[in-house]
């Protein structure tokens, strides 16, 4: 035994087979448990050790488990896992001794493990082939199966898949559960080449035209597959192979009910394909009307305009073979009225115009009922169908904006007042990933002051609630200070109160981020550390009864008159601020207006240094730093003392400079200085551009427009590099006090023409909460957003879905006032894609069939030479749709 231990610390892995068979099995379990030993012992060794030890450990541990979940929890462990090479045939070795029911049992309990069933496909397979068991059919193995056949076909030149499929003893059993498994394997995704004899789609349909598969059986589980739906590359598996059996006429008429419920629920190409198959079925008249009434009332309403388009074709051919179909299908199209599409509402009126006088005054009844559904363009065509059955004219009632309610101002609660509740908002900061600034705050403030009062229960509560931590256990100091260096957040504070970073590295943290940062991002966070590492040396020493920056509103901001009182409460404790706690409360009290007027005075009045600053700070009527468009046709600039070049691309790019503040750079700690220095936009994108932090925007509470203007370039990538999640902070951007000038208004139009829908929707909420506090400047914007699409930025068809998407929730003129400024220059640009501009006139039109003109009910540059272009294009149809909505409102407006 001891031999074996050694061979297997040796990683001999070629003499354990013999080793073991000398042992018999009690010498085996003794055995066992200095492998178990050495296996804990090996997962603290190095990575290049573990590897070596790996192989003697797997096969010697096997070898002397008797029992055959041991043994498979064994062979099955993570850690033992062997990715070069495995030593399978080892393993059959020493467990040959095995009768066949075992081994069976440790195959199928292998194959029942989803972490190990598809890696270990080729082990399970051997000890089902050596016990003569049934085969397991778990997800896993199932995938493994099929993932192993590929690729031997694959390392045979592409031999077809089929020949293997052919001779497998799996065949029948495997195949099924091919369309039961949550997960398909990777290798039935393959569609570089559809019609390649090795992809699996190919190989099933020539068994099932064979015999050797059932092909009515793979036609069901192809059909049930894509009713139930799941990931689109699966589904899209289970329709090339549907596509590959071509059904016949017959197969396709029995499945009338599949067809629907797929045209319905499908994904865009699945429902494309039922489509296409009911078309048929009703082109040779083996689809009844109540079928056709069925799935049209679902494809109808789908958003694919492709597909409403198709079924309205379809039922009018139906109509025009069966004009007795009419009373059940019209009302069916009559819903469609209710489309977004005012094309497709168009579409139905004329479809249900030439069949209405087929149909009896009971269904004309019926129809005319959906009439108010359709947008206010189409209601004078619609008099004309139905006369009399429209309800008659009425005043037109005036037009109210719908405007979500603007944010609501919300107080900071103080923080937690007793040491539970303290305890328990700590533990959630520092084991989530939490960014509620506000909760920071609290507890940051809280921390100090009961350190202040009871450092002793604090930490003994602390060292509690957070055992388990990995900065508490399990790392040495050095490592943990060294991690701890690049975190911004909470757990540095309770890593130094808890003894986990020692008083030195306080110090010299403190010391590290005093310096300049390069980036907005870098700057900010360095405001951070810079507070986390005095708070940190305050729950040390108790030097602090607690933060004068916790801010009185959820935005960041503070106060002025409350700032006063702190410091009046900090005087009689005879208590020195800190130095970036102090230069933080200054950034968020609140300026200008009577009351910062009032609190001036007072602070004055304070006879201190800090009373002093704050006075002079309160009566400074100006930004932190003033913001100004940068000159696009500059190639260089020297605000930074040197000449930098700028490649030409950039150029296209609409951003914002900053100018100097000297105040910040005079009588504030070297941690704030950025704020205080020039900036213009460089050639480069930070690698800050996909952070984000409520804590940044609170850090500038009364300067949003200052901050917009240097979070710029990353919220810009949403468009010059098609980043995802990059608008994020604008939401928060625009809640905040303060004027919102060309910077945030030129951050929301570059979220408005974001490349993904979840930077547009921020775009969107950004505008809606800007219209919702009459802050919104809807020119400017309309300007800002035509700047971008002449430098070829945002793209028209992006542009057109977040308007649209705006529109949609009631606030018609707050859209169109901002694409009136758009328009003059697209419809004079003759590069302009008509199709993106036919999106974004109709968004506009809508809009003013809904509000009437705006901006002085003038005309709009070039829309009516767009209009009177000729022919029957969108872009024509749209411009004459808004134009003579427009001039329908001139009176209204």
């Amino acid at each position: 035994m001891k031999e074996l231990i050694t061979a297997v610390r040796e990683a001999r892995t070629r003499d354990v087979p013999a080793l073991l068979s000398e042992l018999d099995r009690t010498e085996r379990r003794s055995a066992l448990a200095e492998l178990k030993a050495l296996r804990k012992e090996a997962r603290s060794w190095p990575w290049e050790k573990q590897d070596r030890l790996r192989k003697a450990l797997l096969v010697a541990g096997a070898g002397c488990h008797t029992g055959a979940a041991g043994c498979a929890a064994w062979i099955g462990g993570r850690d033992l896992q062997v990715w070069s090479r495995p030593p399978y045939s080892m393993l059959l070795d020493v467990l040959s001794n095995r009768d066949r029911e075992w081994l069976g049992d440790v195959a199928h309990r292998l194959a029942d493990r989803p972490a190990t069933a598809e890696t270990l496909y080729e082990l399970i397979t051997r000890l089902v082939k050596a016990s003569q068991c049934a085969v397991p059919t778990t997800d896993g193995f199932v995938r493994g199966w099929a993932d192993t056949l590929s690729a031997s076909q694959w390392q045979q030149n592409r031999r077809p898949l089929a020949d293997a499929l052919r001779t497998d003893p799996y065949l029948t059993v495997l195949v099924p559960r091919l369309f039961e498994v949550a997960e398909l394997p990777s290798s039935t995704l393959w569609f570089d080449e559809p019609d390649d004899p090795s992809r699996w789609h190919v190989a099933l349909a020539l068994l099932a035209d064979e015999g050797l598969l059932e092909r009515a059986s793979l036609v069901d589980a192809c059909a049930a597959r894509l009713i139930r739906g799941g990931k689109p590359g699966e589904l899209r598996f289970f329709l090339a192979l549907l596509r590959q059996l071509v059904l016949t006429r017959e197969e396709e008429a029995e499945r009338v009910a599949d067809w629907t419920a797929m045209a319905a629920d499908g994904i865009s190409t699945v429902a494309g394909h039922a489509q296409e198959v009911l078309a048929r079925l009703d082109e040779h008249g083996e689809l009844s009307v109540r079928s056709l009434v069925d799935v049209s009332g679902s494809l109808l309403f789908r958003p694919e305009k492709k597909l409403v388009r198709a079924q309205l074709v379809l039922i009018g051919k139906k109509l025009r073979r069966d004009p007795s179909a009419a009373g059940e299908l019209l009302p069916v199209v009559a819903e469609t009225f209710g489309h977004a599409d005012i094309d497709i509402q168009e579409r139905a009126l004329k479809l249900v115009a030439r069949h209405l006088p087929t149909v009896d005054a009971a269904v004309r009844e019926e129809t005319a009922l959906s009439t108010s559904l359709l947008g206010p363009a189409l209601r004078t065509a619609a008099a004309e169908v139905f006369g009399d059955l429209m309800d008659g004219p009425s005043a037109v009632e005036p037009y109210m904006e719908l405007l979500p309610c603007a944010p609501v101002p919300r107080r900071v609660e103080p923080a937690p007042a007793t040491l539970p509740e303290l305890v328990e908002e700590l533990v959630v900061l520092a084991r989530t990933a939490s960014r509620d600034a506000t909760a920071f705050e609290r507890a940051l403030d809280g921390l100090v002051r009961h350190a202040r009062t009871d450092r002793p229960a604090l930490t003994e509560a602390l060292q509690d609630a957070l055992a388990g931590s990995w900065w508490l256990v399990d790392e040495s100091q050095s490592r943990v200070e060294q991690r701890l260096r690049s975190e911004a957040g909470i757990t540095l504070v309770l890593a130094v109160l808890l003894g986990r970073v020692p008083m030195q590295a306080v110090q010299e943290g403190r010391a590290a981020w005093a310096g300049s940062s390069v980036c907005v991002h870098a700057a900010l966070k360095g405001v951070m550390k810079a507070r986390l590492w005095e708070a940190a040396d305050a729950v040390l020493t108790g030097s602090a009864p607690f933060l004068l920056a916790l801010p009185t509103w959820q935005t960041g901001s503070i106060d002025p008159a409350v700032l006063v009182e702190r410091l009046r409460t900090y005087q009689q404790l005879g208590v020195r601020p800190g130095e970036a706690d102090f230069a933080q409360a200054l950034l968020r009290a609140r300026r200008g207006g009577q009351e910062a007027a009032a609190a001036a005075g007072a602070a004055a009045g304070l006879g201190t240094p800090e009373g002093d600053r704050l006075a002079a700070w309160l009566r400074i009527d100006r930004p932190l730093a003033t913001v100004h468009r940068f000159d696009l046709d500059r190639q260089e600039s020297t605000a930074r003392g040197w000449v930098e070049r700028q490649p030409a691309g950039w150029t296209r790019r609409a951003l914002m400079a900053s100018e100097e503040n000297p105040l910040i750079q005079q009588e504030f700690p070297r941690s704030f200085h950025w704020l205080g220095s020039a900036h213009t936009p460089r050639h480069r994108t930070c690698d800050h551009w996909n952070d984000h932090s409520d804590s940044w925007i609170a850090t500038l509470p009364e300067d949003g427009e200052t901050l917009a203007a240097w979070l710029l370039p990353a919220i810009a990538t949403c468009v010059t590099d098609e980043m995802k999640d990059v608008a994020q902070p604008l939401l928060g951007l625009v809640e905040l006090d303060g004027p919102a000038a060309e910077a945030i208004h030129l951050a929301v139009g570059y979220a408005l023409g974001a490349r993904y829908p979840e930077d547009r929707l921020s775009g969107v909420d950004a505008l809606l909460t800007l219209a919702a506090q009459q802050r919104l400047d809807a020119t400017l914007l309309g300007e800002q957003l035509a700047i971008l699409l002449g430098h070829r930025l945002v793209k028209l068809n992006r542009l057109a879905d977040s308007a649209r998407t705006a529109a949609a929730t009631g606030a018609y003129r707050t859209v169109l006032a901002v694409l009136t400024p758009v328009l003059p220059g697209l419809l004079a640009d003759k590069k302009a894609t008509a199709r993106g501009l036919s999106d974004l006139l109709s968004v506009a039109a809508e809009c003013a069939e809904h509000c009437g003109a705006v901006g002085g009910a003038e005309p709009i540059p070039g829309l009516a030479e767009a209009a009177a272009r000729g022919g029957s294009s969108q872009l024509v149809r749209q411009a004459a749709r808004l134009k003579a909505a427009w001039e329908q409102g001139s009176g209204r407006a």
